[in-house]
């Protein structure tokens, strides 16, 4: 892989594709490569997103009772040679980028700059509380921003700081910096990325500590989230640490422990992955678009299945429905026998790489919905640690 990585840096990408594709189907586990080998430790394992122009506000869901004809998951369609490219490059640029501004803090509401340090390390982040505090105890969502995004750009697509006013939340916006990914992209392919007590996830797991103590957060009512490598890297957290997580959504992202290194990165991004079961029951929603081309809607199945390994004997229920922007969707939802949903799975026709429902404020957003922030929030207050 040495090799490959040196005909990529000196232009030979037909060369080198050939050899990466040669190692993906070869009979060696390509997670027995350590991504050192490659040469490419700092590369982007994300993609370029679906940028949608909006309309002025976003849309919101709504029941149809037609049904349309079922879509069929589309593969990764990106040329290895295309994302050689970029990585010789030095990084997958995406199009039509712009720096996202956090909507107006209203009056009596904070948006904080703060920094969590540890042994392992320090992140900074944004923590947006809200002036409509209807508890002592406020409850908390992780929100972690996908490849090259910003808290700040974050916040303003998602548009979850309307909805923490709106439902008396806290809203959390850890930053991950280039020096730890070129592209800041959180790691959730490497090894010491994925484990609790290391890494990223006891970083990320600190920082909720710290707001716990700090902005005396609900504990019971504590959630993560995420985009893309941020979704993958929420998934990986809910298998880490379901002690300190009541729900997770991951959209556009994959099942924890879906890969060990690039090779496999690359390899489940384009084909899909089936990721670790659950060992512990962990409330989770999935959002994905059934054309991302980026990473395989076959992932968010997996998501979700490795969710439900935990939950046996659920209730599932499917609907039909079309967004007031355009989008069709359906949505499998599994249901305790106290009529609580445990685990959704929105499926979003002719959707790519691209939050559902976001706002035009922020980078890597598809007005055409569903609105996928208030659904998370929904389904996040409705699942609270007893």
């Amino acid at each position: 892989m040495t090799k490959a990585a040196e005909l990529t840096r000196s232009g030979k990408l037909q060369e080198a594709t050939a050899m990466i594709q040669s190692l993906l189907q070869s009979s060696v586990p390509a997670s027995n490569l350590p991504a050192t080998e490659l040469g490419f430790a700092g590369a982007v394992i994300d993609g370029d997103f679906t940028r949608l122009e909006p309309e002025n506000t976003p849309p919101r869901a709504v029941t149809s009772k037609a049904k349309p004809e079922r879509q069929k998951p589309r593969a990764s369609t990106t040329p290895l040679v295309e994302t050689l490219r970029k990585i010789a490059a030095g990084g997958m640029p995406v199009r039509g980028l712009q720096s996202g501004q956090a909507d107006p803090v209203p009056e009596g509401a904070q948006f904080l700059s703060l920094t969590h340090s540890a042994a392992l390390g320090s992140r900074s982040y944004r923590l947006y509380i809200p002036a409509n505090r209807r508890a002592a105890k406020m409850p908390l969502i992780v929100m972690l921003h996908g490849c090259t995004q910003t808290p700040e750009d974050f916040a303003a697509g998602t548009g979850m700081n309307a909805l923490a006013e709106e439902f008396g939340c806290m809203i959390a916006y850890p930053a991950q910096p280039s020096g730890a990914n070129a592209q800041k992209c959180w790691n959730w392919y490497r090894p010491e990325d994925q484990a609790r007590d290391r890494g990223e996830p006891a970083l990320i797991a600190g920082l909720t500590r710290a707001i716990w103590r700090n902005h005396n957060a609900d504990r019971a009512s504590t959630y993560i989230a995420g985009l893309s490598a941020g979704g993958a890297a929420a998934a990986v957290m809910a298998a880490a640490y379901p002690d300190i997580f009541s729900a997770v959504g991951v959209h556009s992202g994959l099942p924890a422990g879906s890969a060990q290194d690039i090779p496999s990165a690359f390899a489940a991004m384009r084909s899909g992955s089936k990721g670790r079961p659950h060992r512990t029951i962990v409330p989770t929603i999935v959002f994905h678009g059934l054309a991302d081309s980026t990473v395989h809607p076959d992932n968010g199945q997996a998501v979700l299945s490795q969710a439900l390994h935990a939950m046996p004997g659920l209730r599932a229920t499917t609907r039909r429905g079309v967004a007031e922007g355009g989008h069709r969707y359906r949505t499998t939802a599994h249901h305790h026998p106290d009529g609580r949903s445990l685990a959704e799975h929105w499926q979003i026709e002719g959707a790519g790489h691209a939050w559902a429902g976001g706002h035009s404020a922020g980078s890597y957003t598809d007005p055409l919905g569903p609105d996928a922030s208030r659904q998370m929030v929904r389904f996040f207050l409705q699942n609270t640690k007893s």
